[in-house]
């Protein structure tokens, strides 16, 4: 009786303390260097949340193994509300590249659970402006005519920069070279150095370099063009059956209570009339694209599917 009655009384005191959440600073965890995509989500997002839920939201970028480290980390966090996870894409195809790659996976996808979607940008292929390539027909002219020769950065191993470049060469007919990096910026400051001939990123990362003179975009992997990039095609106008977005959510751990998870999902709703939030995305020119739980998990459970048969594909990449 007594042992029921301390069950009982902690469960109380469980629910009690959800109910009041949060009483403390959040930990935002970003599982890629700062600025990234990821990283140009998150810090407005932390400072929109931070107002709606009375508490300061603190971002840290974990980066490695493709944003597996920082996953993983919250996957296995205390499902309390105050670790939580802003993960790209990339979240989808982790444990399966460690189901091909023969390894323990670093985390499952039902460890963790979607609380919103923020934006779904469609990748684009940059490179630089003094290069030779000023189309898509040329850059692929190229590649075809000089197998492995062209050279590609990502954010890692079948992340969110790999696995759009493997489809387009895989749809081209080209072999190009992948040089992973540990986030998006890097690989971004290796093509603006000429380490790199051609990056596959979210438009964010990419439009202020091509604003600047220093990058030119060829195509973008939407199913249309982009308001910030209007002049710049589609794969699909140009003949190439691929697609591929990018996008961004926000995610705690499996067994969060319901009231923390109906506090997040309100706060994460609220902050799309939050004005900074708003003007954030308007500077970076990535259109948002709310989902609220239910319906980002649905879009959630059918990108994860056709990322694992992407992941099958590429097969075993070390």
């Amino acid at each position: 009786m007594r042992r029921l009655f301390l069950v009982v009384l902690a469960f109380g005191c469980s629910v009690a303390y959800a109910q009041d959440y949060p009483l403390r600073p959040i930990t935002l965890i970003v599982p890629f260097p700062p600025g990234g995509v990821a990283d140009n989500v998150a810090r407005p997002l932390a400072q929109a949340l931070s107002k709606q839920l009375g508490q300061t939201v603190i971002i840290e970028n974990k980066q490695g193994a493709g944003g597996g480290i920082g996953m993983a980390l919250v996957a296995k966090a205390k499902a309390d509300g105050y670790t939580l996870l802003l993960a790209l894409s990339s979240i989808s195809v982790i444990p399966e590249a460690d189901k091909v790659l023969g390894r323990a996976p670093m985390f499952q996808l039902d460890q963790l659970l979607p609380i919103a979607r923020f934006t779904a940008d469609p990748v684009v292929l940059a490179v630089r402006a003094e290069s030779p390539w000023k189309t898509y027909a040329e850059f692929i002219a190229y590649a075809k005519a000089h197998p492995k020769t062209l050279n590609y950065g990502s954010s890692g191993n079948y992340g969110t920069m790999h696995v759009p470049m493997e489809m387009l060469a895989s749809s081209a007919g080209v072999a190009l070279t992948h040089v992973p990096f540990t986030g998006a910026a890097p690989a971004v400051t290796a093509l603006l150095g000429g380490t790199l001939d051609a990056i596959a990123s979210g438009p964010s990362t990419v439009v202020q370099q091509v604003k600047a003179g220093k990058l030119r975009v060829l195509a973008n992997w939407g199913p249309e063009r982009h308001p910030a990039l209007p002049d710049v095609p589609t794969l699909r106008e140009l003949g190439v059956a691929t697609e591929y977005a990018q996008w961004s959510g926000l995610f705690v751990p499996a067994g969060t209570p319901e009231p923390v998870l109906n506090a997040l999902r309100k706060a994460a709703r609220d902050v799309q009339n939050d004005a900074g939030f708003k003007q954030a995305f308007v500077t970076l020119q990535t259109p948002l694209a709310y989902l609220d739980a239910p319906a980002f998990r649905v879009y959630w459970d059918a990108d994860a599917k056709k990322m694992a048969d992407v992941v099958q594909r590429i097969g075993k990449v070390e």
